[in-house]
């Protein structure tokens, strides 16, 4: 098998961490408090361009972690990246995600959010499923949730954990604010699982600085997010933010070792599916020299997609090709 190339963008952002590492400070940020909206507000933190940032998720007493009922705490940030401009790519890599307690929640909620009861959006005839809270132990040495199950055969189950952030974002465009529920072309409450350790996120632009937000670590989830939750906890994060200038993308992008991803959200579940398709086969032809139709035509024999929620207002898909089958990159320059 080929070794996976790497993507433009990884290739771009290998050189800015390259030339700006002797120069990149880390800030050590213990967010105060939670937003609600993505929105341009008052930056939390200014950065340059190759800095970390080394923080956690924002958790406050009696919250969503602490009891049932409780308050949802909020997203952290903005940060402000210096000389970021809306011509230009946000790179955001993705250290460290590590949980930082020893539970996670997991709670259904009647008429909340499912992708198979009805929920607040989409009412059906059958009565509302029972609340119930499932509260996870986490074997952070052994890096597995454990669940008693005491209705079931097993009794117990064990799982290993796959660290997330639910939620990467920027400010949306003009003066919109999205509640921390939604995803959309700024990224947000996208709750795919490829946003983990070791991945490199890519966001589109809309205001000079971006304006980045993170939170909503779930220590594992499965494909669609069924239930309306994962392994909801609070992380400790690890970020590194760079800027690819002169270039622009219309929709959230992900990288990791063995593909490269687009993300698309929205309702119904088949636009968030043509959206991500259509965006992946546009990166083939404008960075790997593919002709659209021949782009079409891989996609379609070597794609993978995963569902990656069905509970939220947006719907999200990510559409996956495996850099084993990339050609060299030949575009190189913006």
């Amino acid at each position: 098998m080929r070794t996976p190339l790497p993507c433009l963008f990884g290739l771009l952002v290998a050189l800015v961490v390259h030339t700006s590492e002797a120069t990149a400070e880390v800030h050590k940020f213990t967010p105060t408090a939670g937003v609600p909206t993505f929105a341009v507000r008052e930056p939390v933190l200014r950065l340059k361009p190759g800095d970390i940032v080394a923080s956690h998720t924002f958790s406050k007493p009696g919250d969503y972690y602490e009891r049932a009922g409780g308050p949802w705490p909020g997203e952290v940030g903005p940060f402000f990246i210096e000389g970021l401009t809306t011509g230009d790519t946000l790179v955001v890599k993705i250290i460290r995600v590590r949980p930082n307690r020893d539970t996670a929640v997991s709670a259904v909620v009647p008429n909340g959010i499912s992708a198979v009861a009805g929920d607040n959006r989409t009412r059906i005839l059958n009565e509302p499923l029972p609340a119930r809270r499932y509260v996870w132990q986490l074997d952070r040495a052994r890096n597995v949730g454990i669940l008693d199950i005491p209705n079931s055969a097993s009794k117990r189950i064990e799982l290993p954990l796959r660290p997330m952030l639910g939620r990467v974002a920027v400010a949306p465009a003009g003066q919109e604010a999205w509640g921390g529920l939604w995803p959309g072309n700024f990224g947000g409450n996208m709750d795919t699982s490829d946003v983990r350790e070791g991945a490199t996120v890519y966001l589109p632009v809309f205001h000079d600085g971006g304006y980045f937000y993170f939170g909503d670590g779930h220590a594992l989830q499965g494909d669609g997010e069924i239930v309306g939750s994962g392994l909801e906890t609070t992380m400790d994060v690890t970020l590194q933010f760079d800027v690819i200038k002169g270039r622009t993308i219309a929709w959230p992008r992900i990288e990791d070792e063995t593909h490269i991803m687009v993300a698309g959200s929205i309702r119904p579940l088949v636009d968030a599916f043509r959206i991500a398709q259509v965006e992946l086969i546009q990166w083939l032809v404008d960075d790997y020299g593919f002709d659209k139709m021949d782009a079409y035509q891989v996609v379609s024999q070597a794609g993978t997609t995963r569902v990656a929620n069905v509970v939220d207002p947006n719907y999200t898909i990510v559409a996956k090709f495996p850099k084993s089958a990339l050609p060299p990159v030949v575009r190189r320059t913006p």
